[in-house]
């Protein structure tokens, strides 16, 4: 496993995320060393669709890709559908992109991608109702356990997570990737 010691780590998320998909890659991030630092839309705490409560450490409008050096994106159908119409959230995702930073997305999280315009010509998967949007933005979408291309990490569900948390972690520690754009 790689160190990621002194790697910033940012979880972008709202209610109802799904509580496994925050959890688990804050653990694998902050196992290998990283600090884990949650951004929501709104100040407080968020809830999960199974309950689990986190502390919001930063405002999505009040913060920049510049702090991090990798960003993470749960999912959950209502945190998804929630973030990518908040204009903070999606330009934050986006920032990543232009500074050639890893990302990782599982499950519904895609869909701020779609709205940040940043999976054209990606090859990426997600949960398989998404496949359709993400095709229509260009995107070449596969159904496989973790997909990587130039340090956007996807995968599909929670049964995924092993592969996808072991594979964030590589991205994040291999550092910026030049084909990683917005």
């Amino acid at each position: 496993m790689a160190t990621l010691t002194g790697n910033r780590v940012a979880f972008l998320a709202t209610d109802g995320f799904e509580d496994s998909e925050l959890t688990s890659p804050w653990e694998a991030v902050t196992a290998a060393g990283a600090s884990a630092t949650l951004i929501a839309p709104a100040a407080g705490s968020i809830t999960g669709k199974n309950g689990h409560e986190q502390a919001v450490d930063l405002i999505s409008g009040d913060t920049s890709a510049d702090e991090f050096e990798a960003l993470v994106l749960p999912g959950g159908v209502v945190n998804a559908d929630h973030l990518r119409l908040d204009e903070a959230s999606v330009a934050l995702a986006k920032e990543f992109f232009a500074q050639h930073k890893p990302v990782g997305v599982i499950c519904h999280g895609a869909w701020i991608l779609i709205e940040a315009d940043v999976v054209d010509g990606r090859t990426l998967t997600s949960y398989p109702s998404l496949k359709t949007d993400l095709r229509n933005a260009g995107a070449t979408w596969v159904d496989e356990e973790v997909v990587v291309d130039a340090g956007l990490v996807s995968s599909r569900t929670p049964d995924d997570l092993p592969a996808f948390n072991a594979k964030v972690v590589e991205e994040i520690g291999e550092g910026r990737h030049e084909g990683q754009t917005a």
